[in-house]
């Protein structure tokens, strides 16, 4: 049973069709064609008086041969004329009067029957000798009537007054406001006193409106449900008298709809308006703004006033955008992010009732992705637009931004999402390095370039300064040939132009640094990198293409210089006590930050050109001689 659809109340007399015809609560008047329960009635306006109906045979049973009841004017004619008596508590009056014996009364009684109510009761009758004439739990249906309206004996019209919802009472009603002298034929005797065991299950009255008692409400209430908004809640539905007829929790599912617009029975549309997410409250509904006097055909019977405990989970409105609050924002904001930015972040996502369903954190990675480019819901697409670098802000995402009325994994459909962002950092594919140089020595002539061997310190972070290495930690220098590929080429052009002595900032975007793979358990993928430097020795590197050369003049005679035992072959220990020689004697120049050993194996290799292992005067050239070759 669900708590849309509902007719309102038309006409109640005291029963429907099935329910009228108790021998003791007979209905005057007519009864009226049943609308459609889904759908409101326009026959008459909410809140008149309803319809009498028309009594139907009585159902009991019956200790005497069957004989028809008198017409129903006659007993309603018995009824009026019977007089009314003082109304007995627990005392044993006579024969004569009206007893009432309260059997149980339930610890709390909001309201009780007056006169004018319309109740619902179970009720078993019987003669004083304990055999049955009739039973509404034969029928498996309550007894639905007004009360103090002439449509009952008038003894049960008094004996109902006061009554609590739960409330049981044994009745002993004497002949006179019974059926008196004549009885009924066949079926009670004349002056016949009757007794009857009550238990009131339900009361309204036609004046009535929703009731809303709320049990719990939340600290803050940012927004409250208003007419025309889509809401998912879990609910209880019960009867006044606890009995529960459906349930949201046990379905496991929350119940989703528009509110005000007619999608819910009228009484439930009224009693969601005003609640806040969080909210938990109970809306008793009178069965006119329900599903009026017959019921849904299924679990809840015509007449039946319907008690729903709601916890409002979520809301919003068709026409919502993305809000935003922002918690954190950087006091220095160089640069926010725009569309086609990639930004690695982290987030934590909940409901709005603040049930978890995801976090970056606890897959200790950050989320990393394109913006404004339809890479992510478009909520968050929109939301990420326009952060700085460290900032913490809200988003909260209406579900037609979000994941729709499908949901996805673990995220309902049509819910409300809210992510609590912290951008970590961001670039762009078409960005370079950025270079803030923070202290220049006062003679700054001197400027790094490619082959320039380089030793400094620096510390390595990431945007958020988290830290990632540094080589003052480890107590030595990070030395490297400029320009050779031994870092990373964002580095490799932070270091230009750089003199000794120099402090510099070089911030280096990912396509630059480390890529979208990183470094295994150092560098997050995608990451941009911070490096504060500072350079402290620069030592010459050779001219572009060169791994040696000469400082003065080169010998005429080099080849026989080198050849020192004349024999017109060059070994390799030969060519490299030379060259060394050249080199400890200022003469010639090794490209520093390179293993000297390999340089002038190199070059060797170079001038031994049919690989025999030996240079003659034929092979050996000069640079200037042979440019195919870094060689002498």
């Amino acid at each position: 049973m669900w708590p849309g659809g509902g007719g309102r109340e038309r006409g109640g007399g005291c029963c429907s069709r099935e329910r009228a015809g108790s021998l003791f609560h007979v209905c005057k008047g007519r009864c009226t064609s049943r609308p459609d329960p889904r759908r409101p009635s326009s026959a008459r306006p909410r809140g008149s008086p309803p319809r009498p109906f028309l009594s139907s045979p009585p159902m009991a049973i019956r200790a005497r041969s069957w004989r028809p009841p008198p017409p129903p004017l006659l007993l309603l004619l018995l009824w009026v004329t019977g007089q009314a008596a003082p109304v007995a508590g627990l005392g044993l009056g006579s024969d004569s009067e009206l007893q009432i014996e309260r059997r149980f009364v339930p610890d709390e009684c909001p309201r009780a029957v007056r006169s004018g109510d319309f109740v619902r009761y179970h009720y078993v009758g019987t003669f004083p000798d304990g055999q049955k004439f009739d039973s509404s739990y034969d029928r498996d249906s309550t007894f639905n009537v007004f009360v103090g309206k002439g449509q009952l004996i008038a003894g049960m019209d008094q004996a109902l007054v006061g009554m609590c919802v739960n409330e049981r009472r044994f009745v002993k009603i004497p002949p006179k406001l019974a059926y008196g002298s004549d009885g009924v034929s066949g079926v009670i005797p004349p002056d016949s006193v009757l007794h009857f065991d009550v238990l009131l299950m339900d009361i309204w009255n036609s004046e009535d409106q929703v009731q809303i008692h709320t049990y719990f409400k939340p600290p803050t209430c940012p927004r409250t449900i208003q007419v025309s908004d889509f809401v998912r809640y879990h609910y209880n539905g019960t009867f006044l008298d606890g009995t529960l007829f459906d349930s949201s929790h046990n379905r496991m599912k929350t119940y989703d709809t528009y509110v005000g617009i007619g999608w819910l029975i009228p009484g439930m549309d009224k009693g969601l308006l005003g609640m806040c997410v969080g909210e938990k409250r109970i809306i008793t509904i009178p069965p006119f703004l329900a599903y009026g006097e017959d019921g849904d055909g299924k679990d809840i019977p015509g007449q039946a006033s319907l008690v729903f405990d709601v916890a409002l989970l979520d809301l919003h409105n068709p026409k919502d955008g993305i809000s935003i609050e922002n918690k954190v924002v950087p006091e220095n904001c160089e640069r926010r992010s725009q569309s086609g930015d990639f930004l690695r972040y982290h987030y934590n996502g909940t409901l709005l009732d603040g049930t978890f369903f995801d976090s970056s954190y606890s897959r200790n990675r950050t989320f990393d992705t394109y913006i404004g480019q339809g890479y992510v819901i478009p909520g968050i697409d929109e939301g990420l637009l326009g952060v700085c670098i460290g900032e913490k802000r809200r988003i909260v995402v209406p579900p037609h931004l979000g994941y729709g009325e499908e949901g996805r994994g673990n995220i309902p459909g049509s819910a409300v999402l809210v992510f609590d962002i912290h951008v970590i950092d961001f670039h762009n594919p078409s960005d370079s390095i950025s270079i803030t140089s923070h202290y220049k020595p006062p003679d700054c002539s001197v400027l790094s370039k490619k082959g320039d061997y380089l030793k400094y310190h620096y510390n390595a972070s990431l945007l958020d300064g988290t830290l990632l290495d540094s080589t003052w930690n480890l107590g030595k220098t990070y030395n490297i040939v400029l320009g050779s590929g031994q870092v990373v080429l964002g580095m490799d052009m932070g270091l230009r132009e750089m003199c000794v002595g120099e402090k510099r900032t070089v911030i280096i975007p990912p396509h630059l640094g480390y890529g979208e793979a990183g470094v295994d358990g150092e560098v997050p993928g995608s990451a941009v990198l911070v490096f504060d430097i500072e350079l402290l020795e620069l030592v010459a590197g050779l001219p572009e293409g060169y791994m040696f050369v000469w400082n003065g003049e080169v010998s005429a005679n080099l080849f026989e210089e080198i050849d020192k035992d004349g024999d017109g072959e060059v070994l390799l220990e030969e060519f490299s006590e030379y060259i060394h020689a050249q080199v400890a004697s200022g003469k010639g120049k090794l490209a520093p930050g390179f293993d000297a050993e390999m340089i002038v194996k190199n070059m060797f290799t170079n001038q031994d050109r049919n690989g025999d292992g030996k240079v003659t005067a034929e092979e050996f050239k000069l640079k200037d001689q042979e440019t195919k070759h870094d060689e002498l």
